[in-house]
């Protein structure tokens, strides 16, 4: 597959990249500042470009199989999230490729708490997270709303950090996935393997999943 990928040298994004090029697929490796291309895996197509631009999301999608977003808004930026992601989409709809996002976590509900969602319990989201568990809410909104857009959101489990690739996960949709103590994990490693898995066997249109151990 020819897969782009933006906010390709960030934590996920990064590893997105790498997870494909392992797989044999052809990766054009976005990021907005040219200095960052030191920082992605070897072996993708550096280009620089901008989610927030309609026009660099129309440019870098045309030709290709996948679009795969990874990017993030800085902290104190939150409230821009979904105004690009509402872009994304827009510069997407004109070339017609699929869309995998990398979401958040914050608008899954959790299991037992008779519909809480996880930006509200202190247990998961503590308050200095709240802002991007708010906008990643947001974000999803805009998805739900888009009808054009061939799209899938993935919203990671709780707890998402740099880790080990074992290839093993549990598929959920819109309730966040925990263990038997209650824990709520997946590595970043292990996120790309399903985000990948995804993009190659696809199983969710225009619909969000979660992922975690």
């Amino acid at each position: 597959m020819r897969i782009t990928v933006f906010g390709a040298a960030g934590n996920v994004g990064s590893r997105v990249v790498a997870e494909a090029l392992s797989r044999g697929h052809e990766v054009t490796a976005v990021v907005r500042d040219p200095a960052r291309f030191p920082h992605l895996p070897a072996g993708a197509e550096a280009r620089t470009g901008d989610a927030a631009v309609a026009d660099d999301v129309a440019a870098l999608s045309a030709g290709q199989d996948l679009v795969i977003s990874a990017t993030r808004p800085a902290p104190g930026r939150e409230s821009e999230h979904a105004a690009t992601t509402r872009t994304l989409l827009a510069g997407l709809a004109r070339t017609g490729v699929r869309l995998l996002l990398v979401g958040g976590a914050g608008s899954l509900t959790v299991p037992g708490s008779g519909g809480m969602v996880v930006r509200d319990d202190p247990a998961f989201a503590p308050a200095a997270i709240r802002p991007i568990a708010q906008a990643g809410t947001e974000q999803l909104a805009v998805c739900r709303a888009e009808t054009t857009v061939d799209w899938a959101y993935l919203s990671p489990a709780a707890l998402l950090a740099p880790g080990e690739r074992t290839g093993t996960y549990r598929l959920g949709t819109d309730e966040l996935l925990v263990d038997a103590e209650g824990n709520s994990a997946i590595s970043m490693e292990d996120l790309a393997v399903a985000l990948l898995d995804e993009a190659e066997r696809p199983k969710h249109r225009r619909a969000r999943f979660t992922v975690a151990y």
